[in-house]
């Protein structure tokens, strides 16, 4: 009897956590509709199954608020997110922020992950989630799980051109090509 009474209190305590987890998800919205993005009720509760999901995939644990609403805050200005994906995007980003905190074994912190994610999901990847977690993620956490602590310093930005082997277009060429050839 005391085990059942025990996993029904638990369960309880995890609902409510929910709860509160959805309200500030909403209260979110304030902030993040600035950049033409909010999240629903049934949205907020999409995301916080989502995360629940993602932290047993990769058998990790929270304590206190979490990553998700660090997520949303940094990546709420991307020019790459806009509200048909918004919900997919944070889904995939926190899923991709517990697989590379594991991967990095733990040695990169918090704000020095989402801050290599951000610039790199900005810059290298425009956008491309692929890229990011299969790419530069996997470049990073390898050169960290090889010894490399200069994102230590750098708190995270500025990483990945040290390590990116990629041949990539040149923009300006690019542009330059197309247009003639739109002419």
């Amino acid at each position: 009897m005391d085990i059942l009474m025990e996993d029904s209190v638990f369960q309880m305590m995890q609902v409510k956590k929910q709860e509160r987890e959805m309200a500030r998800l909403e209260a979110d919205n304030d902030k993040t509709r600035l950049f033409g993005l909010s999240l629903n009720r049934e949205e907020a509760k999409a995301l916080v199954l989502c995360r629940n999901e993602s932290l047993k995939k990769h058998r990790r644990v929270e304590f206190g608020e979490g990553i998700l609403n660090k997520l949303i805050f940094e990546f709420c200005d991307s020019q790459y997110i806009s509200q048909d994906n918004y919900l997919d995007t944070l889904s995939r980003m926190q899923d991709i922020f517990y697989e590379f905190k594991n991967e990095s074994n733990d040695l990169l912190t918090d704000d020095e992950l989402m801050n290599f994610m951000k610039e790199q999901f900005e810059t290298i990847c425009y956008g491309d989630l692929d890229y990011l977690e299969g790419t530069c993620m996997k470049v990073f956490t390898e050169a960290i799980r090889a010894g490399y602590r200069g994102y230590e310093k750098s708190q995270g930005f500025s990483e990945y051109s040290q390590f990116d082997t990629v041949q990539r277009w040149d923009k300006g060429l690019y542009y330059s090509i197309l247009s003639e050839l739109l002419q």
